[in-house]
């Protein structure tokens, strides 16, 4: 961990909201800033970053005792419980103790190398694995927050909030997924969840309203293609939303302070 720069933590206080596909776009996004990146799943229950990434079938290996992960690119390495089940409808039947220890292994064993940033990918909730990673990687700059528009997907993204704050995590701002379908002929968009869940918890909470995530059907297309939209259609407009939820954490100088070096040991 000491070797890594920037620790970032995707949370959503329910399933469901589109978090994986954030996280996974961040993380590509990154690594297409020219950012060396590792994107933690620790989805022990629902791990989706393999096959979001169309890399379900690789192997991790052993290497002078620590966990080589599996590369994306030259740019992106990514670590899974996905890599170690023996089929994709294999289930992981544990209780908590035995998560913790797997996630404790995946931030303590895994031979990340010097890294920019590592984007990990919690489950929705504030049980077990939430509060092991933040226990195991106290250091983290903190957690971006995924909701979607409608208010009950806001109830429990308050609580996930309120559990950062518990835990001294800082919130690096909201993204409201799925805000609105735009209209693959005529462009035009529908409000279908009317209210705008994400920007009321950003003002209830004084955090950052990084941006809106629109629905659409392209959204599919890259995932089943495992290739993120951000890759798969760099001109589309849900690229670009992305890309502007994105932006504020690299800038320079401003409150997420996510411009302080690399310490190795």
């Amino acid at each position: 961990m000491d070797n890594i720069a920037h620790k970032i933590l995707v949370l959503s206080g329910k399933g469901g909201v589109g978090k994986s596909t954030v996280a996974v776009n961040f993380a590509v996004w990154l690594s297409m800033q020219g950012k060396k990146v590792g994107l933690l799943d620790i989805d022990i229950h629902g791990p989706s970053v393999p096959t979001l990434l169309k890399v379900e079938d690789k192997n991790v290996r052993e290497k002078a005792g620590k966990i080589d992960p599996v590369s994306y690119s030259d740019n992106l390495k990514i670590m899974s419980i996905g890599f170690l089940l023996p089929g994709d409808d294999s289930p992981v039947i544990w209780r908590g103790p035995m998560k913790h220890n797997l996630i404790k292994q995946f931030t303590s064993d895994v031979d990340w190398g010097r890294l920019d940033f590592l984007v990990i990918d919690c489950p929705p909730g504030t049980g077990d694995e939430a509060l092991s990673i933040v226990q195991t990687v106290p250091n983290a700059d903190g957690a971006i927050v995924v909701t979607t528009p409608q208010q009950l997907s806001v109830i429990d993204v308050k609580k996930c909030i309120s559990f950062c704050r518990q835990l001294h995590l800082p919130v690096l701002g909201v993204i409201e997924n799925m805000s609105g379908f735009v209209c693959p002929v005529c462009k035009s968009k529908t409000e279908i969840f009317k209210s705008h869940g994400g920007q009321q918890i950003a003002e209830k909470f004084n955090i950052p309203f990084l941006g809106k995530i629109p629905i659409d059907g392209s959204v599919v297309s890259a995932c089943d293609s495992g290739e993120p939209i951000i890759q798969f259609d760099k001109q589309s407009h849900i690229a670009e939303s992305f890309n502007s939820a994105f932006v504020p954490l690299l800038k320079k100088d401003n409150h997420f302070h996510l411009e302080k070096e690399v310490k190795v040991q």
